[in-house]
């Protein structure tokens, strides 16, 4: 069953910005990737899933209800992290979270507790307006406020921006364990490591398009391996990288001088040893494709990927 559902959704602000034709969805109980530089699409989709704006063409589904339409009816059992933290003004901590607790509709103070104790907010820095908080305080409080309520499913855009290392890591060891409880979660992010160890499948996006969905355990066993070569001579790799092209799967990735980093699939490794024993190879090195490394066979020709290489 999936809980969450993006179909076809199209928001174009002109100029190249929006969203176009986004199709996602997440079962029950999966963690779902969405990956992308700033600015690639992931937080307007975001909000349109969060019922913040209406679509251009497509829709938005949360437990099958349009979510523009039906906000109110799925609020309660919906735990939000925006990426970026607006708090209103003239409230200090606690009384930012009384007021969420009235708009959810639960009042659960076991559960506020053990998130106020997992994610280290004090009562001193409750006690401080929120407009006086620092980006990492605001971070936390949002954190606690979107999980408080025990909700079923989880909307995370950006969730550790400004969050220390230590409290990133409390993010990620939380969230490891809601998956556990059968939590169903969108969790949106341009750092590498965050969606890595923490999804089941993952869709990388840019210019506001869909450009790749996989399961993430095909990544991590995939057949292809990557090996770099270093070689006695730029004459030697030369004669092996011409040869190379009668292996089917090979493929040289990149040359520097004497050292070629290349990929071969796992059922023409006999023949790749092969052809390397005719030449003097001096090093040989080999390690699995990672998420980065797909990530960026998308994004390779961009100068400026806005942060995503954390």
């Amino acid at each position: 069953m999936n809980v969450i559902e993006v179909k076809n959704l199209t928001k174009d602000y002109g100029f190249g910005r929006g969203v176009f034709d986004v199709s996602i969805s997440v079962g029950q109980g999966e963690v779902f990737g969405f990956l992308g530089p700033n600015g690639a699409g992931k937080s307007t989709t975001i909000r349109h899933l969060m019922g913040f704006s209406k679509p251009q063409s497509g829709e938005t589904l949360i437990f099958g209800k349009p979510t523009f339409d039906k906000y109110y009816e799925i609020l309660s059992k919906v735990g939000y992290i925006p990426g970026e933290i607006a708090l209103p003004a003239g409230l200090n901590g606690d009384e930012f979270i009384a007021m969420m607790q009235d708009l959810q509709g639960i009042h659960n103070g076991e559960r506020l507790k053990e998130m106020l104790d997992l994610f280290e907010l004090g009562e001193t820095e409750r006690k401080c307006d929120v407009k006086r908080m620092s980006l990492g305080v605001k971070r936390k409080l949002a954190v606690v406020t979107a999980f408080m309520h025990d909700p079923e499913v989880l909307i995370l855009d950006e969730p550790t921006s400004g969050l220390d290392p230590v409290m990133q890591a409390n993010f990620i060891r939380f969230i490891h364990k809601e998956k556990a409880r059968g939590k169903t979660i969108l969790l949106s992010s341009h750092i590498f490591s965050e969606i890595d160890s923490t999804c089941d499948r993952i869709a990388i996006i840019k210019d506001g398009a869909i450009v790749s969905e996989f399961i993430a355990d095909d990544l991590k066993h995939a057949s292809k391996k990557f090996y770099s070569v270093g070689f006695g001579s730029e004459k030697s790799a030369k004669g092996f990288a011409q040869k190379l092209s009668c292996i089917p799967s090979a493929n040289i990735i990149s040359t520097e001088k004497a050292d070629l980093f290349m990929s071969v699939n796992d059922g023409d490794m006999n023949a790749f040893i092969a052809l390397l024993s005719e030449f003097d190879a001096k090093t040989f090195g080999n390690r699995r494709e990672t998420l980065e490394d797909y990530f960026m066979k998308f994004y390779k020709e961009d100068k400026d990927f806005g942060g995503a290489l954390q």
